[in-house]
């Protein structure tokens, strides 16, 4: 399956989409995952023997278990035997995921990879930090892991808006300029897919 030009996309499917708590609250993560790992093969054509090796993004990773990406992968119809890395880089583990696709395939390391991402943000659970210390006395507080591990920038001690306008004034960055990226962002793939 060797391809001289460097490496090409051919195929993708999304995890389903849907609300907090909304219908696809009975699946993890990683079901969700694999669902989309298994409609992007059938899409390409890709039988999943063909599979070299799985790259997933994912952040919320609390409760998912040992080796979301390899789970994921495995639930998408790809052997246990093809090895599997999983990226947390916050918004962009799905992408990292891609882009380090890309790089092993053009350094010639794999023919064919699997990359994307994965999340349900409905079954993060809520942590008890420092329980395993305990406590003599007094309450105790819950974490919400899909604030304090995905939506909380730990640098800056707030919300990931909150520090994205709070850095905007050291890049000059205006809110039209951030409103018009964050539109052609979502035009572009939507275009895309037109194709």
């Amino acid at each position: 399956m060797s391809f001289s030009g460097g490496s090409v996309i051919v195929a993708g499917a999304r995890t389903p989409i849907g609300r907090l708590m909304g219908s696809l609250k009975s699946f993890s993560s990683t079901d969700l995952g694999g669902m989309a790992i298994a409609a992007a093969l059938e899409r390409a054509g890709v039988a999943p023997d063909q599979v070299d090796y799985v790259i997933m993004g994912q952040v919320l990773q609390a409760g998912a278990g040992q080796m979301p990406a390899r789970q994921a992968a495995v639930k998408g119809g790809i052997s246990m035997n093809v090895p599997s890395l999983l990226i947390n880089k916050v918004c962009l583990s799905g992408i990292d995921a891609i882009a380090l696709a890309d790089q092993l395939i053009r350094a010639g390391e794999f023919d064919c990879i699997v990359a994307g991402g994965m999340e349900s943000m409905t079954n993060a659970p809520h942590l008890l930090l420092g329980s395993r210390e305990g406590t003599k006395y007094g309450d105790w507080t819950m974490v919400d892991s899909m604030a304090y591990d995905a939506l909380t920038c730990v640098f800056d001690e707030c919300g990931m808006g909150e520090s994205t306008e709070k850095h905007n004034a050291r890049y000059d960055l205006t809110r039209e300029e951030q409103d018009a990226f964050s539109a052609a962002s979502h035009q572009r793939p939507a275009a895309a897919q037109q194709k």
